[in-house]
């Protein structure tokens, strides 16, 4: 019999700041669309650096998603609680590719002249990646290194729900990334493989921004055994003006909640979306049944002026 996956979405934030407009626009997208397939949507707290995500604003970003309907299908899970599962992860990366350890900087990589990713960041040069043993002790012992993992050669393709085709290759468009902080923190990239894997996540749906983050992800799914989901990386929102949404206290969502009921705040973000063609209030109901990625804004979404003039 033929292995058949349940829809899955998620929604993962990482509370660093106030959840915004912008952020509930991702849940509401994710929860829509996998629920007009009768799927099921799941909460992450992508609360890996714990010193810079206090429990207050994980709290405050539940408390949001609460208030609008978007509950998680089971109990929310937060990344500080799975090292355990990166770390095996990374047992099991080992095995089938090179890991190993840098001692470059982040003011000693952007003063290289390397070229830059898609992201900003350099493209890493391989410095530390031919160190011998005798080199390796020396530098561990005036710092703490961070864990790479060496990149192939290699183009990875696929096709993005909202953006289309997109491909990247490895070497020349990242180089060896990070998988292990030198603080010991498990690097993004790994940690949003292993938990949309073990979570069953068959589709995910987040910002433009992270669009070139997939190749890595995609790659990483590979090694790993894992499938690789849908992605639809959405435009991000700003407001009515131009200006991008930022995590500050004056672009919160508790300030637009307690300006406008759940269903006008579902309402607006979905016209501005493409959603619905007017600005009204509508239910989750409704708005999961007129759902479609067909009607989804491919440029830049901005928000009703309604919301962005709240006092």
């Amino acid at each position: 019999m033929m292995n058949v996956r349940i829809p899955t979405g998620r929604f993962a934030p990482t509370p660093s700041g106030y959840m915004h407009a912008g952020n509930i626009l991702c849940a509401l997208m994710a929860y829509l669309s996998v629920k007009s397939k009768g799927g099921k949507f799941l909460v992450r707290i992508e609360d890996l650096d714990v010193p810079r995500c206090p429990r207050s604003r994980s709290r405050e970003i539940l408390n949001v998603l609460d208030a609008l309907g978007l509950k998680s299908d089971a109990p929310p899970v937060f990344q500080s609680a799975r090292t355990a599962a990166y770390a095996a992860a990374e047992r099991a990366l080992s095995k089938c590719a090179k890991l190993y350890p840098c001692f470059c900087t982040r003011a000693e990589l952007h003063a290289a002249h390397a070229p830059r990713s898609s992201d900003g960041e350099s493209v890493y040069s391989g410095a530390c990646k031919y160190l011998d043993a005798q080199q390796t002790a020396e530098l561990s012992a005036a710092r703490k290194p961070c864990t790479r993992i060496e990149v192939p050669d290699r183009t990875i393709a696929f096709v993005d729900g909202l953006c289309g085709e997109y491909s990247q290759n490895l070497a020349d468009d990242c180089g060896d990334f990070i998988i292990k902080r030198s603080d010991g923190i498990y690097a993004y990239q790994l940690a949003v493989v292993v938990d949309d894997g073990e979570s069953g996540v068959t589709e995910v749906v987040r910002g433009a921004d992270l669009l070139s983050s997939a190749p890595r992800q995609i790659y990483l799914q590979r090694l790993l055994g894992l499938p690789a989901p849908q992605y639809y990386h959405i435009p991000l929102v700003c407001d009515a003006f131009g200006r991008k949404l930022g995590k500050s206290q004056g672009d919160s969502a508790e300030r637009l909640l307690n300006e406008f009921d759940a269903n006008t705040v579902l309402g607006g973000l979905a016209c501005a979306a493409g959603i619905i063609p007017t600005f009204r209030p509508a239910s989750l109901d409704e708005l999961t049944e007129k759902f479609s990625w067909a009607n989804v804004r491919r440029d830049a979404i901005a928000l009703p002026e309604k919301f962005t003039d709240i006092p």
